[in-house]
């Protein structure tokens, strides 16, 4: 029995291999050419290379067939058809306009792992949603969706804003932009009110913000808006705000960051002061400086009660800072509750 057993194990070791050295590795697309019947499975697919992945992860799919958009033969364009036969080989091969056929890489070595990064245009994807959200563009939405360890595929709408339905965690460091609206406001949804110094910096605020979906910026009270409301955006024209999206799941444009603000002073939280001799030479110190966050500095003389006359043409510069940790909006006693903060900053390794 036991060398019965052996021996099964190894005609079945024997047909696997078989199976797999038998067919070469063919990765090429045959544009225009059907393989007619030998069907065992079709599925809706964007495209032929997307058709081949189904194949190559089928476990008994050898080649398939895929209808594009140009298929006119019946109604089922963006399917893909699983084929198989004893033999391993298709039967026929027919020219067929706006049929697209292959095989299975999984002869090839190693075993590609999917990655689709091409968007399809005029394609919608169906399913139900399970999340929704505004993004500037279908590249935004693909990078929610990436980044979304439960997403694995989307849908952008054009004339709307996007959903993102069930990606592999890639890391993207491309700048990308976010939309603004100029003279554009955004009414009601407010979650938070906080001082910017421009669009910009109020879309940083919405980028890092977990509930904000969009933000309003009026730009003769510094405020910046941020708002919550995945389902609406309504806008209304409105001279001096501007209204965005927030840029998340990619690198910023900070550019923002680099400019100089004059005549608007950052006040209060100061760290220490100092003379110098211009704006320059006071950003230097800011940026050497690793509890400085940001600066202001007096442009002109001013009077010795304000700021400390200064002589020579020095100015002086005001290094400031504020707390960036998480701060609680409140706490209490509770015998069924647990809190802790994110270990994100830790120098920590899951176990």
């Amino acid at each position: 029995t036991e060398k019965m057993g052996t021996h099964f194990i190894i005609v079945g070791l024997l047909f696997i291999c078989g199976l797999s050295l038998g067919l070469e590795c063919r990765r090429e697309l045959l544009v225009n050419m059907n393989f007619p019947g030998a069907d065992m499975k079709s599925l809706s697919s964007p495209d032929a290379e997307h058709c081949q992945y189904l194949c190559t992860q089928h476990p008994t799919c050898l080649f398939f067939s895929f209808t594009g958009p140009d298929w006119t033969g019946h109604k089922r364009q963006f399917y893909c058809y699983l084929k198989t036969t004893p033999s391993r080989r298709p039967k026929h091969q027919r020219p067929t306009l706006g049929v697209t056929s292959g095989f299975s890489l999984k002869p090839c070595y190693p075993d590609p792992q999917p990655c689709l990064p091409q968007l399809y245009h005029h394609v919608a994807f169906s399913g139900i949603p399970y999340k929704s959200l505004f993004t500037a563009d279908p590249e935004e939405c693909q990078r929610a969706c990436t980044h979304d360890p439960d997403c694995q595929f989307f849908a952008y709408f054009k004339k709307g804003f996007p959903h993102a339905k069930h990606s592999s965690p890639d890391t993207f460091i491309d700048s990308c932009e976010g939309k603004l609206f100029p003279h554009t406001n955004i009414p009601r949804f407010d979650i938070d009110v906080l001082p910017a110094v421009s669009p910009e910096h109020c879309q940083t605020f919405c980028s890092v913000h977990p509930l904000c979906t969009y933000f309003s910026y009026i730009s003769h009270t510094f405020k910046c808006y941020l708002k919550n409301n995945p389902h609406q955006m309504p806008r209304i024209a409105a001279a001096g705000i501007t209204s965005g999206l927030p840029t998340r799941f990619c690198q910023p444009n900070n550019n923002w960051i680099k400019k100089t603000y004059v005549g608007i002073d950052f006040p209060h939280s100061d760290i220490r002061h100092f003379k110098t001799d211009g704006v320059e030479s006071c950003r230097r110190s800011c940026t050497e400086d690793p509890s400085c966050q940001y600066f202001s500095i007096v442009a002109k003389v001013v009077c010795f009660c304000i700021l400390h006359k200064s002589h020579n043409g020095t100015r002086h510069c005001f290094l400031k800072r504020v707390i960036t940790m998480p701060i609680l909006p409140g706490l209490g006693k509770n015998a069924h509750f647990v809190s802790g903060f994110s270990l994100r900053n830790c120098q920590y390794k899951a176990t």
